[in-house]
């Protein structure tokens, strides 16, 4: 337990700059201390001792607002940022080298007593307020954009935003740099924007449409539209002075 501790510690200052040293992660990290209660809280749920489990977890949620049951399977390298707000379900599998930030959810739809939460696999991140819900699968190197709502299967190598969940960059290469291997709060720089993308279509549509109209008019379909017009004219103004006759 205590070489997986010093993992989750170390994997800090690979993914947060804001790091310092030891001694400040230890003290001032919240997503230490939560992971720090929940290795000792699944050792004893292993252990059978259910209930001394589930408290070690509730004062870990005291103090930190991160909530994770012990029953929760969590590989090593694990980081979550800032941390409050986080809620990791019973039946929730993580692989190695993941990463949560605030406000995420990892939870269920069911209430069945069988496997019910989500499994993120090897390099995983979760950007914050995101909600990944039900028994699906987020591949290795998946990416959750913020506030985003997950409840389909993530293929790996792939970037998911928006309600819910939408692919927006499909598997590529992984590249050897820490920058682009780490994207901050599951998201890149340079990502298109799915909603931005749905308004340009629109307005390119509307301006397609107004060309169209445009030829219409100056057409042959122009000159039927304006001597029907003519006619109809013509034929009021005769049954008018039949009228005054």
């Amino acid at each position: 337990m205590f070489k997986t501790v010093r993992e989750d510690i170390q994997v800090i200052f690979d993914r947060d700059p804001a790091a310092r040293n030891i001694l400040e992660i230890l003290l001032c990290y919240p997503g230490v201390h939560a992971m720090i209660a929940y290795r000792m809280s699944n050792k004893l749920w292993h252990w059978n001792l259910k209930l001394a489990a589930r408290f070690v977890s509730h004062v870990g949620r005291v103090l930190t607002g991160i909530e994770i049951h012990p029953g929760a399977t969590i590989g090593k390298g694990f980081f979550i940022d800032h941390g409050m707000g986080v809620v990791i379900g019973e039946t929730t599998e993580i692989g190695n080298d993941c990463t949560l930030y605030h406000g995420v959810t990892l939870g269920g739809t069911t209430w069945n007593k069988g496997k019910r939460h989500p499994t993120l696999k090897d390099g995983v991140v979760v950007g914050a307020g995101a909600k990944v819900l039900g028994p699906i699968t987020l591949g290795v190197n998946a990416r959750v954009g913020s506030n985003a709502v997950v409840v389909k299967d993530v293929p790996s190598e792939t970037t998911v935003v928006g309600i819910p969940g939408r692919e927006v960059r499909a598997k590529q290469e992984p590249k050897n740099d820490l920058e682009s291997h780490f994207p901050s709060y599951g998201v890149e720089g340079q990502m298109p924007d799915p909603v931005a993308k749905a308004v340009t279509c629109v307005l390119e549509q509307m301006h397609h449409m107004e060309r169209r109209i445009s030829e219409l008019e100056g057409g042959e379909g122009g000159k039927k539209i304006t001597t029907t017009r003519s006619d109809e004219s013509s034929s009021a103004e005769g049954q008018d002075d039949r009228k005054r006759a």
